[in-house]
């Protein structure tokens, strides 16, 4: 039987796991310019984020309680001299997404390199969340920027899964290598109707390096993005593939039209190269991974913290560091379950015990 952690042992476990993972992403995103240096560093607002996300406490109100009433054992936890006032804790919560975001990278390499999961091929995917309060209605003009409670920082997208939804999204990275865990590397949050071309190009540097294989969806089909994941900058191949779906444009064909010669004949010539590997069978068989990793991930991790509904709060950069602070928890429940020798995602016995 697998070894279970004693009622009351697994927060304090999360939270000296999450320390050095809050450490590392703060050298990534350090303070810059002048001004007073902060009382409190920024890692440690972030694990404070971290302890009340993974008690999820929704409203900022209900998590600076749930830490204040239980400050002196988190200051110890945390080395802390005194404790944030309830005004710090709000500002510092807002812009805190920065160190999250950089915490899913840095905890994505540890669990690489524990062996948790296999990054041979990963899949992208972008999942949408309404917004708390009404929606905002374009049509209706200034009169709906009045109405009580509608979150003007949110926006319209829409998706096949989903329909139409006014709120907030957030894009993933999974590993989808077959036989492996599927666990979240990259992430990022925006309004719901941010491209996926503009959050997803920022990601593909940080791909691991030994990834051969990226799974994308057709809202992803780009030729910036196949030139970024499969050459290098003087144009050679890096041994990737970007596994994508073609769309045909303005009546074209899906693969453009072949000129004589120039860059767009180049571009022409790689999408030819992709159509033929999205048919074969190889690339049929990849494509599906998809179905099986990223999008049950993003329903499981949402049911999870409580997101299938609405976002917690109310504003962009509440929800940016909301969302992403749920992901670096989940990403710390994976890896505390690999501990307890469980090579599995389910984690839910974890947060029953917080």
């Amino acid at each position: 039987m697998p070894a279970r952690a004693k009622d009351g042992t697994c927060l304090a476990d999360l939270v000296q796991m999450a320390i050095p993972i809050c450490r590392a992403a703060q050298l990534q995103c350090a303070r810059t310019g002048p001004g007073r240096r902060p009382t409190f560093s920024d890692w440690q607002i972030a694990v404070l984020i971290l302890i009340a996300v993974l008690n999820r406490r929704k409203s900022k109100s209900a998590q600076y309680r749930f830490l204040d009433e239980r400050r002196i054992i988190i200051q110890s936890w945390l080395h802390m001299d005194e404790f944030p006032a309830r005004s710090t804790y709000f500002d510092r919560y807002r812009g805190a997404h920065r160190l999250m975001e950089k915490a899913v990278a840095v905890q994505g390499q540890r669990a690489l390199a524990d062996g948790i999961a296999d990054a041979t091929s990963v899949a992208a995917d972008k999942s949408m969340i309404a917004s708390r309060g009404p929606v905002h209605h374009r049509w209706r003009g200034r009169a709906c920027r009045h109405c009580r409670g509608v979150d003007l920082q949110a926006g319209w997208g829409y998706g096949e899964h989903d329909g139409w939804v006014y709120g907030y999204a957030f894009e993933t990275v999974v590993t989808a290598t077959a036989g492996s865990l599927v666990f979240p590397l990259l992430a990022s949050a925006g309004p719901a109707n941010q491209s996926e071309h503009t959050s997803f190009v920022a990601k593909i540097p940080l791909l691991p390096s030994t990834t051969l294989y990226v799974l994308n969806d057709r809202g992803y089909d780009s030729n910036a993005h196949q030139e970024a994941v499969e050459y290098d900058q003087e144009g050679h191949r890096i041994g990737r593939r970007f596994v994508c779906p073609l769309i045909a444009r303005a009546g074209k064909p899906k693969a453009g039209l072949f000129p004589h010669k120039g860059r767009r004949g180049l571009e022409c010539k790689r999408r030819h190269e992709r159509l033929r590997f999205m048919e074969s069978s190889q690339g049929r068989r990849l494509y599906k991974r998809r179905a099986k990793t990223v999008e049950p991930f993003h329903q499981w991790f949402k049911s999870c913290f409580e997101l299938e509904d609405r976002v917690w709060h109310r504003g962009l950069q509440n929800n940016q560091t909301q969302v992403l602070a749920s992901m670096v928890a989940y990403q710390l429940l994976v890896r505390y379950n690999h501990r307890h020798r469980r090579n599995n995602g389910q984690i839910r016995w974890i947060l029953d015990r917080i």
